[in-house]
């Protein structure tokens, strides 16, 4: 999948900010219920103006082919719309986030979001733009999220990573990128930043050995080691 890059310097790594443009998947079926006639038994052969009062009435309660067909192609017609929808938040948001308008960008996602919940991708790129403006908490969720449907994309694992180690907590970057490299071994993105993840841990042991900070668990932005 071709990935352009934006490159921005976030502190404890930099982050690559990378737009995947998703392909497009068929929409969900929608079941359709046929309507279910009742019987009408003639018990009482006397009682025919009934029978026929009661075969009228079924006639009039079924649903006409024609009648179904076009429900469905209403509905049809509905998700495409949702789809087209979808489609013009996500590429808007893409566009302002590739002109660094990072929050106007988040807006159109959320918009995006409420229609497609479940886009693994809109959720990466979600976490991406929110490790930029620096709110790695909040990028974690949405990296998490992405990772949970879809725990097979390394990219995904990749972002979670980096927001971790953004938010400080270079011990779970390591096992992101971990899961990163088990599914693409040769992700050079993965292997450079649990690289740095592992630097940080090591400094930490080393403050904690030295006496300066023993309390001191967490690296914000702005903590940087030199790779060997």
């Amino acid at each position: 999948m071709p990935r352009a890059s934006v490159s921005a310097e976030l502190g404890v790594c930099e982050m690559k900010l990378a737009w995947k443009k998703n392909k497009k998947r068929p929409l969900a079926t929608v079941s359709k219920y046929p309507n279910l006639p009742f019987d009408h038994k003639n018990d009482n052969p006397s009682n025919q103006n009934d029978t026929a009062d009661g075969e009228l009435n079924k006639e009039q309660h079924h649903e006409p082919l024609s009648a179904q067909n076009e429900s469905s192609v209403s509905e049809e017609e509905e998700e495409d719309d949702v789809a087209k929808l979808f489609n013009s938040f996500q590429s808007r948001g893409t566009k302002l986030a590739e002109d660094g308008k990072y929050r106007e960008a988040l807006g159109k996602w959320e918009s995006a979001l409420l229609l497609m919940p479940k886009s693994v991708v809109l959720h990466e790129q979600k976490a991406q733009v929110l490790i930029e403006i620096g709110d790695a908490w909040n990028a974690i969720k949405a990296a998490t999220r992405a990772t949970e449907l879809e725990p097979s994309w390394a990219e995904a694992w990749v972002t979670l990573g980096r927001a971790q180690l953004n938010f400080g907590e270079p011990d779970s970057a390591v096992q992101s990128f971990d899961k990163a490299l088990a599914i693409k071994p040769d992700s050079e993105e993965a292997r450079d930043d649990r690289h740095t993840a592992m630097n940080l841990m090591k400094r930490r042991k080393q403050l904690h050995s030295s006496g300066l900070s023993p309390k001191r668990n967490r690296y914000a932005v702005g903590d940087r080691t030199d790779r060997t």
